[in-house]
């Protein structure tokens, strides 16, 4: 065993020791910090505007700050932006981690002197909580790659400013970055076709033991060396023993992966994000993943079926409860305040807290009124494979079809890629629409009430997706395609 993996242990010990301390007093933990956060904000500009030192409890904290996505923050941020400081956080950010969302174009994320540890200990002690756990360490002795975005920043008023993988990129701790790949300037490829040529050609001959990266992205990696080598990865890199995840749910794409790999390996989930690092899989035998609440972020909980209401509820961590679709609301060290991230989580365990992530609150199909959401979408389609074990997904999306050219009554349209087709397409349509119909009362219910007709499958050509990520330029790195849409805008330009 080398010096990095004799180490690591007694570290990963010491890591989980002080987690567990956290983990028994979570509710205290976190309101405790909300005091701190406030008191620490209270002569910004955002602090002054919303009474930060009148604040005592959180009663009147949900009182004076309102919850708010990005556009509303925004004139806020924009202010940041402008090189102006103690606006939303004392001083000025570290960093913008400068993200493209979905529906506010380009969003400058504010990543602070005080947040960017927990940003980086939350990758770190990920691993360190496997190891722990498994009492594995000797991936650490090997080759590691992180498939991520490029590392180059460029400087706004004083600020810089890049993607968080590559902010993340200059943090790595100096024990791994002798072992890590790509390099540097192969990282900073923006081209991401380009830059998966070059990466294979740095890490086809390297004892490759742990590949960090978002599934799609990684399968895309698998796929381009099998067709190098003809061989499995598993053959290529016989280290491998460990991959890293986020940012989608792993399940649509686990036995495609798996597959390409030819064994089994141990795999962590893990949720980051601009605004913070959330939460991470620390067991093998526990569902879900740990919510870090001792990182920095205070944060709420509004059920997903209060969100659009005119003064929806809002819980701290003491006030969730099992199994209910929560839209995630966070307030952190890097200024952001009642910020409603977009997401969706559900706990399947409150002692310790652990979360899966059930999707987008704005991602959603609701064109009459049976407000599918991605869980349930994702659900339906691992359903389906379980019945059909030959097909193998690429990926997909799920759009409504109002006024189908065809006639007829309106449907949803399932835009899939395969790499294996099932061998009657229309069993594997009728398994994914009765689970469907079990998971979603309404959309059950528009069926037999003849508003809906069952969902049809529409198979797409080999390369739809990437085709299609590659014409909006987000082919690659973090990006990740929509599960759901409440319109054809992405339906018809796949098509």
């Amino acid at each position: 065993m080398g010096i990095r993996s004799i180490l690591a242990k007694p570290f990963a010990r010491f890591v989980v020791q002080n987690r567990k301390k956290w983990e028994e007093n979570a509710v205290d933990v976190q309101l405790s910090l909300m005091k701190s956060l406030v008191s620490e904000a209270s002569g910004t500009s955002f602090g002054k505007d919303h009474k930060f030192s009148e604040i005592s409890d959180y009663k009147e904290f949900q009182h004076s700050v309102p919850v708010r996505d990005y556009e509303l923050l925004k004139p806020y941020v924009e202010k940041v932006v402008a090189g102006e400081s103690d606006i939303l956080w004392k001083g000025k950010p570290l960093y913008f981690a400068k993200t493209s969302g979905t529906t506010s174009g380009v969003k400058y994320i504010p990543i602070s002197s005080e947040s960017i540890g927990f940003h980086i200990n939350g990758a770190r002690d990920a691993l360190l909580s496997y190891v722990n756990e498994t009492g594995k360490s000797s991936f650490l002795d090997q080759k590691l790659i992180f498939l991520s975005g490029s590392p180059e920043m460029y400087v706004k008023n004083g600020i810089h400013t890049g993607r968080l993988s590559g902010i993340v990129n200059h943090h790595v701790p100096g024990y791994l970055r002798s072992n890590q790949l790509p390099s540097y300037e192969t990282n900073c490829i923006e081209d991401w076709e380009t830059k998966l040529e070059k990466i294979i050609d740095e890490t086809i001959s390297q004892p490759m033991s742990l590949i960090s990266g978002i599934p799609p992205w990684v399968q895309m990696y698998f796929d381009r060396i099998q067709a190098r080598t003809g061989k499995q990865i598993k053959d290529v890199f016989p280290e491998f023993s460990l991959f890293v995840y986020g940012g989608v749910n792993f399940e649509p794409y686990r036995a495609k992966l798996f597959e390409s790999i030819g064994k089994k390996v141990d795999s962590i989930e893990t949720y980051p994000a601009s605004e913070g690092f959330i939460a991470y899989q620390d067991s093998q035998n526990a569902e879900g993943l740990l919510m870090l609440l001792n990182s920095g972020i205070f944060y709420e909980f509004i059920p997903a079926d209060d969100y659009f209401k005119p003064n929806p509820r809002r819980l701290h961590i003491g006030e969730v409860q099992l199994g209910v679709n929560y839209a995630v609301i966070l307030n952190t060290n890097a200024g952001l305040w009642g910020y409603s991230i977009g997401d969706t989580v559900k706990f399947v365990s409150l002692n310790p807290y652990r979360i899966v992530v059930s999707g987008r609150i704005k991602h959603f199909i609701s064109a009459f009124g049976e407000h599918v959401i991605g869980e349930e979408v994702e659900k339906a389609m691992q359903f389906a494979m379980q019945k059909h074990p030959e097909v193998e997904l690429v990926e997909f999306t799920v759009a409504p079809h109002v006024t189908p050219p065809e006639g007829g009554l309106p449907y949803h349209e399932w835009l899939i890629e395969f790499s294996r087709m099932p061998e009657n397409l229309a069993a594997f349509g009728k398994d994914v629409n009765q689970k469907l119909s079990e998971l979603n009362v309404y959309y059950q219910d528009l069926m037999e009430g003849n508003i809906l007709q069952p969902l049809k499958i529409k198979s797409l050509s080999k390369n739809a997706f990437i085709n299609y990520m590659k014409s909006e330029g987000k082919l690659g790195g973090q990006n990740k395609v929509p599960r759901l849409s409440n319109d054809r805008n992405i339906a018809d330009k796949l098509t």
